[in-house]
């Protein structure tokens, strides 16, 4: 019993790599349907949706028929629970990547996106994509040290999500108001979707250590000072 239990609780945490493994993907063929206004993968994007949707609900309902079963204390009741805050991270994600497909999908065949911030976009998307991978890292090695470096590699998107506001407020905008929402809305779920990135990581830094990552910045900073 305690085996076949133990099990499950890596069946968990396989579904969710999986989960972090398809939303990378996700976001990264999002943008390039965005910058390439290509509808066909706008569309894939859309319809994958639905498997990461699927994995978040067979997870969550295993986790709360463990939970159920077995009743779990301790370290293992910390995993299961944060296995679940995880899972529901994961499939905002996903979301997030599909809003970026839709934006393509509504704007198609014209491009979302003007020829002067294709850069700025490409290079969001890849840290987006980035990010989550190494989420995914972290959830299979479970290394504090790496998970406590994606809030420092959070900072970039923060500089490029800024960047793309300063051309938005630049007085040579030359693109239009519905180009300047897109924009906007653009900046803003990639900006959601590496937050949501770093709180897998900090939530396995909370699952190995029992503290919050927060506080274990907080407590190596005043060590170094």
């Amino acid at each position: 019993m305690r085996d076949a239990y133990h099990e499950e609780l890596d069946s968990i945490s396989e579904g969710l790599v999986e989960m972090a493994r398809l939303v990378g993907s996700a976001i990264g063929r999002a943008t390039t349907a965005i910058l390439d206004a290509d509808l066909k993968l706008a569309e894939n994007v859309i319809a994958a949706d639905e498997k990461v949707d699927g994995l978040h609900r067979d997870l969550e309902a295993r986790a709360i028929a463990l939970l159920a079963r077995q009743q779990p204390v301790a370290t293992d009741l910390r995993i299961v629970v944060t296995s679940l805050r995880m899972s529901a991270d994961l499939e905002r994600s996903g979301d997030l990547a599909q809003h970026v497909a839709k934006l393509a999908r509504l704007r198609f065949p014209e491009r979302a996106v003007p020829r002067d911030l294709h850069a700025t976009i490409l290079e969001m998307g890849q840290l987006a994509q980035r990010l989550m991978a190494k989420a995914g890292e972290v959830i299979i090695t479970k290394d504090v040290d790496l998970a406590l470096q994606l809030e420092q590699d959070d900072d970039a998107m923060d500089l490029l999500h800024r960047t793309l506001f300063q051309h938005l407020m630049d007085d040579r905008w030359k693109h239009g108001i519905e180009t300047a929402v897109d924009v906007t809305l653009l900046g803003r779920y990639y900006e959601r979707f590496a937050d949501h990135a770093v709180s897998v990581a900090k939530r396995v830094v909370y699952l190995v250590t029992g503290e919050h990552a927060d506080e274990i910045a907080s407590s190596t900073a005043v060590e170094g000072a």
